[in-house]
């Protein structure tokens, strides 16, 4: 009987040469060249460049105002794909479709139209702002317009979840006594935990790294309004080119890092489900 080798799959060398070659021009080669302009500069003037009292608090904007985007972004998105999956109403597929225009809409479009409607003057924000409700050119507008950017992260991987999801489960648990609010908790959430680890994942990575709707939203206000895209942006303009690499490497790092320790709770969230 013939040995099969079932460890390499036809194609493997032209696909993985493909796959190398991808991830070294569009990924290792811009990362490394970010890296080399950062190494231009001295430790005192990378430690001067990123831990001045202006980048922490872009940082802690940044970071803050994304792990914020992303919880809500979860809520939300739990809700909307709940709707959508148990639920039949006029109009479906066409709120359906509309849940990918922030994939489609470039950001910018997103933060004026934002803006426009969350000023003093705008169509909501005369209403809004003599209740001391300010969404356009505070942190709270970041927040908000970072959440409409990170909801169909939450919908498009809970969904398919919520549609293979039989309804066996509920109706035992129903019969045994539980009511909603312990059917949802104990029965319907363990199974969809994986997935809302991932999209929550998904939409904090996205929200990190957001600049076009965010600067014109925020003001842009130094130590208030600012966020590390927006300084590394400002580093760029001002010709502080290294400054501006190492900026960047920081952002980059603890964005790798949260990611690493997402992705692990994501990991063992499946291996308790198993």
């Amino acid at each position: 009987m013939a040995t099969v080798n079932r460890r390499i799959l036809p194609g493997f060398l032209p696909g993985m040469s493909y796959t190398l070659t991808y991830l070294t021009i569009l990924v290792l080669v811009p990362l490394g060249a970010c890296f080399f302009k950062a190494m231009t500069l001295s430790w005192d003037q990378f430690w001067g460049a990123v831990w001045t009292p202006r980048a922490q608090a872009a940082y802690a904007l940044t970071f803050g105002a994304s792990l914020a985007a992303a919880v809500l972004s979860t809520v939300f998105g739990l809700v909307v794909a709940w709707v959508l999956v148990r639920y039949q109403f006029p109009g479906k597929r066409l709120f359906d479709s509309l849940i990918d225009l922030p994939f489609a809409l470039p950001t910018a479009v997103a933060g004026l139209v934002y803006r426009s409607l969350y000023v003093k003057n705008g169509w909501l924000g005369q209403f809004l702002v003599p209740l001391g409700i300010e969404l356009a050119l505070t942190r709270s507008g970041i927040v908000w317009v970072l959440t409409f950017l990170g909801i169909p992260f939450i919908v498009r991987t809970v969904q398919p979840v919520l549609e293979a999801l039989e309804s066996d489960q509920e109706e035992a648990a129903a019969s045994l006594g539980a009511n909603r609010f312990q059917t949802v908790c104990r029965v319907i959430l363990p199974n969809l935990y994986p997935a809302i680890v991932t999209g929550f994942a998904l939409a904090f990575a996205r929200c990190l790294g957001e600049y076009g709707s965010v600067v014109f939203i925020a003001g842009n206000k130094q130590f208030d309004t600012e966020i590390a895209p927006i300084l590394i942006v400002n580093r760029l303009e001002e010709t502080e080119y290294g400054e501006a690499a190492a900026i960047a490497i920081v952002l980059l790092v603890m964005s790798f890092a949260m990611l690493i320790v997402i992705n692990w709770l994501e990991r063992w969230s499946r291996r308790n489900e198993h």
